[in-house]
Parts: structure tokens; sequence; C-alpha cells
């Protein structure tokens, strides 16, 4: 186990999994639901990605108790023919849609070489930041994995900036009033997040025409909610109905070797000359790898203090028992 920081507690993978469950299950989601979700909160914290993971657990359990997310049904296929399907999420959980509509898109990707599968009326990770995610695998193991938000960052990040109480960096949001800003609560409080690139002067504009594409492809492609018709983050006044759309493409479908180029051009940038200061060239997907390595070296998923208050009284409200920390 590594060195304690007092503003800091160490808690088990499985440990992180379980309480999740017993709390999802506690307001009515079904143990397979429950389950999937606790499966991609834990893993979002075991890559590194502190802002999608345990502590987003509070919006889902409120979506839940009011019933703006339901538990109580499956997804279903609407339309489909052998390389796209149309799929009706139900508003269930993002991770149980997620994973129906991924393996359809495989199953389809198998058959005709690629699957292209869009849901609508489904409660997601991300809300807001339209997030572009590829993966492609290369040799023995090694991969490229990309996901990102179209915005300059993830409005996770902001959130687990304002619970630590720590100021956010230059360029990632603006208050109400569309000046950029440093205080986070100015952000979550009637702000945004500019999007990536930032101001026009700084290309900014891309992350916008990004962001539309991402929306194209699933608000407006899907028949779900889209542009400002979407509702606002945390608010469980109604249904959140997002669309999203999964692509699998079958590298065996063009031409042979293509987990073969896929590690020559990940060895080739990894090989490349670090910048001053910094000690070597990374792909998308090896910070999450390195972040593994560390949990695993630790003993467990690191979260602050503040955190592991906040789950403590989520446990109490829901009369489960309290995370246990390492």
């Amino acid at each position: 186990m590594a060195n304690h920081d007092e503003s800091y507690r160490y808690v088990d993978l499985n440990e992180a999994r379980s309480f999740i469950e017993r709390c999802m299950q506690s307001v009515g989601t079904k143990p397979s639901h429950a389950a999937a979700l606790a499966e991609v909160l834990v893993k979002a914290d075991y890559r590194g990605h502190y802002s999608h993971g345990i502590n987003r657990l509070d919006v889902y359990l409120d979506d839940i108790k009011k019933k703006t997310t339901v538990s109580d049904t499956e997804p279903s296929i609407v339309k489909e023919n052998v390389a796209t399907g149309y799929v009706d999420g139900c508003n269930l959980l993002g991770p149980v849609v997620g994973k129906f509509c991924m393996e359809l898109a495989i199953k389809k990707a198998k058959e005709a070489g690629i699957g292209w599968v869009v849901a609508n009326g489904m409660y997601v990770i991300m809300l807001g930041t339209n997030p572009i995610t590829c993966a492609a695998p290369a040799k023995d193991g090694d991969s490229f994995v990309l996901d990102m938000a179209t915005s300059a960052v993830a409005l996770g990040k902001v959130e687990i900036a304002d619970r630590a109480e720590t100021s956010i960096p230059q360029g990632w949001g603006v208050d109400s009033t569309g000046q950029i800003t440093t205080d986070s609560k100015s952000v979550l409080q009637g702000g945004g997040l500019l999007p990536l690139g930032g101001s026009e002067e700084t290309s900014g504009y891309k992350g916008y025409g990004l962001a539309m594409m991402v929306e194209m492809f699933c608000g407006i492609l899907g028949n779900g909610d889209f542009g400002p018709n979407i509702r606002r983050w945390k608010d469980a006044d109604r249904v959140a109905n997002l669309g999203q759309c999964f692509v699998a493409i079958d590298p065996e479908s063009f031409a042979p070797g293509f987990t073969d180029r896929m590690q020559s051009l990940i060895d080739i940038c990894r090989g490349q000359q670090p910048a001053e200061g910094e000690s070597e060239v990374l792909i998308a997907g090896d910070p999450e790898r390195i972040h593994m390595k560390k949990v695993d070296r630790d003993g467990g998923l690191r979260y602050h203090i503040n955190l592991i208050n906040a789950l403590d009284k989520i446990a109490v409200e829901l009369g489960v028992t309290k995370l246990k920390t390492l």
C-alpha cells in the first residue's frame, strides 16, 4: 500500500463495485443493471478518469429514484438490416444500452464488415460534451484507445475540482456571462464548457464543428434530444432521451495485416524524441495503462476524503453498508 496522504483514502476495486451495486439495488435497480453500471464506473476510476467514476453515483441514484431512468425492462431493436440497427434504449442506464448496442454492432460487423447502430432514450455517463471514442487493436494486447470530449475538458473534471475546492485551468470554461473563468462553481452554476481548442483565436471552432458532427450522428440520426433541447446536467425532472451511435468495423473486410500496421504506427509515435522536460511520447490509451499499473501497485483506488464523506452520506441515506477503505 502506498503512503497515505490525509486528504485521500484507498479503496479495493471489488469493494468499490460492491458499494455501487448495493446503493443502486437499494433504489430498485436490477442486479444485472447495477452490476453493469458498477463495472463502468469503477473501470473509469481504475483507468484514471475519476471524474467519470464513482463520483457520478449520486446522479444515477437520483434518476432511478425519480424514475427518469428505469430498470424494469431491456433495450429493444426497433429497425434493422444487415449492417445497421436502430435501438430503443427505453431510458435505461447507459452501460446497459451501450453493451446491447455494441454487441449488436459487432455481430453485424462480423456478418457485413461494418455494423452501425444508433440508439435513443438512454441515460449515459457523459452529457453535454459530445464525446468521441475510437479504439483499434494492435499486436500482443496493445491498442490505440481514444476517448475524448469535444469540449476543452469533460464536465466531470470541473466537478472534481469543485469537490476538492480547487481552481480550474484557464480555458476550461466560462461563467454565466460568457467570460472565461478559473472558478469551478461559476462554470457549474450557470456557466459552461468551452469547445475543444478554447476560444476562436485558439481554434475553438474545430471543437465546435466536431461537437455538431457527433450531434448529427447521435441526437439527429437517433431522434433523441439535441442542442438546447437536451436537459441540463443533473436535472432529473425529465428523461434524458439522448441519442448514441455505435460503430464496429471488421478489419478483415479490408486489406490484410491491420494489426501489424497499427502496431507499426504505434511504435513510430512512441519512438519519437520527447519534448524538453518530458520523459516519453505516449499514444491514446497509454496514460490509462500507466494509471492501472499504479492502482495495482498502490493496492486500491485513491479517492479524495471529500468524496469518501459524500459517499458515506449516501450510504446512510440509503441504509446500506458504507464504503470500506483500506
